[in-house]
């Protein structure tokens, strides 16, 4: 083995079994209580939070470590006004005629509309890009591996982990989104995957009464 990478000891933290199953039950229970949410707070969340969470993100597996993504945080109320009108102009596309009828009756129990209020009462916008490769010292491109999959993980690491910070989060997928592109200045290389909402919720927020699927539902042993 002649990796290119100096090699580390794993500093694998091993626990007692007891401490194994209390740790993944907690777990459980705290990720049982995050629900996305549509009704936000303009109460200001402070930089550094959010900056830890995205430091979490960036621990994500990646394929050959390429770690194809990144992240736009967006606070300014100026930016957040061009987001929401032009993600409710795809949204009032899609809800007017471009979404089969099956979706639209799959989204009906959930209240979904075009109109997005929350894209500007919200503190932070973080639009998610998927780097479809990178750029070498010599302005080459650098294929990236696995590129959908690694950033997914990121994504779902970012979620946990503002949720476990105390915050509440929505992802938001408008079809098209090539106008985060322009409005945020990212490159043609850059392909946006999700546009995550994030502060703490209103105070009347609700959430619709919803279950998922149970364990034998969603998985199986061999």
């Amino acid at each position: 083995m002649n990796p290119n990478y100096p090699m580390l000891d794993l500093n694998f933290k091993n626990l007692d079994e007891d401490h194994m199953r209390a740790n993944a039950q907690d777990f459980l229970e705290e990720v049982r209580r995050r629900r996305s949410i549509r009704q936000f707070s303009s109460r200001a969340v402070p930089r550094e939070i959010i900056e830890q969470c995205l430091l979490a993100a960036g621990t994500a597996p990646s394929g050959a470590n390429m770690q194809p993504w990144y992240f736009a945080v967006v606070e300014s109320a100026d930016i957040k006004r061009k987001i929401r009108a032009a993600a409710e102009q795809e949204e009032q596309a899609f809800y007017a005629g471009k979404a089969p009828q099956d979706w639209l009756d799959a989204l009906a129990p959930l209240g979904t509309d075009a109109d997005k209020p929350f894209l500007e009462t919200a503190p932070y916008l973080i639009a998610i890009f998927q780097q479809r490769y990178g750029e070498a010292a010599d302005g080459s491109r650098v294929k990236h591996y696995y590129a959908t999959e690694s950033v997914g993980i990121a994504t779902g690491i970012l979620i946990t982990a503002l949720n476990h910070a105390g915050l509440a989060c929505l992802t938001h997928t408008p079809s098209p989104m090539a106008f985060l592109n322009r409005i945020l200045g990212r490159p043609k290389a850059e392909r946006p995957f999700v546009l995550l909402v994030v502060g703490y919720p209103a105070a009347d927020a609700t959430v619709p009464d919803i279950t998922k699927k149970c364990l034998t539902d969603i998985s199986s042993f061999q």
